[in-house]
């Protein structure tokens, strides 16, 4: 049950800002894409456990980035076990914490988790970290398995998430 993910406007966040690392989280914010643009999860034998409509999305904002004048990179990993920011392992923690020394802030591409989890890696206030994405609720998903064995989410409903007060 992943989050449903919609786009934050971070405009008013870029103020003074001239480099950015983008970190995404692979599973929430993917799964919200691939749904909401009604695409494939994941196409193994394309982009193996990439969501090509997440990783459009990822090249899109770092080109509008680029264009304003701001250096971007993106925090990335290949390797399935570092896919899901809220369950990094303290490797992949510290390593976040070496690359965003050379950052004016860091871009959170997830959910609130995501964000804590992000701000908990870094060792000073130097480096600001700015949320990409909202909740609006929790996905109910249903996979389909279409072939060559992509896998499509069909959303059964979405369950408000309410903060508290």
């Amino acid at each position: 049950m992943p989050f449903y993910l919609k786009d934050r406007d971070i405009s008013s966040d870029m103020a003074m800002v001239h480099s950015v690392l983008i970190v995404p989280c692979r599973f929430c914010p993917a799964a919200s894409l691939a749904v909401r643009e009604e695409k494939p999860y994941i196409e193994p034998f394309r982009k193996f456990l990439r969501t090509p409509s997440y990783e459009s999305y990822i090249q899109v904002l770092k080109s509008r980035l680029e264009s304003e004048g701001i250096r971007t990179g993106v925090f990335d990993s290949k390797l399935p076990h570092q896919f899901v920011l809220c369950m990094w392992t303290s490797g992949r923690r510290k390593d976040l914490a070496r690359h965003a020394v050379g950052y004016d802030a860091l871009i959170i591409l997830g959910c609130d988790a995501a964000v804590e989890t992000a701000r908990s890696c870094l060792k000073s206030n130097d480096c600001r970290v700015i949320p990409g994405m909202e909740a609006e609720g929790i996905m109910n998903v249903i996979p389909n398995l279409q072939f060559p064995l992509n896998i499509w989410l069909e959303v059964s409903n979405v369950t408000k998430v309410f903060a508290p007060s």
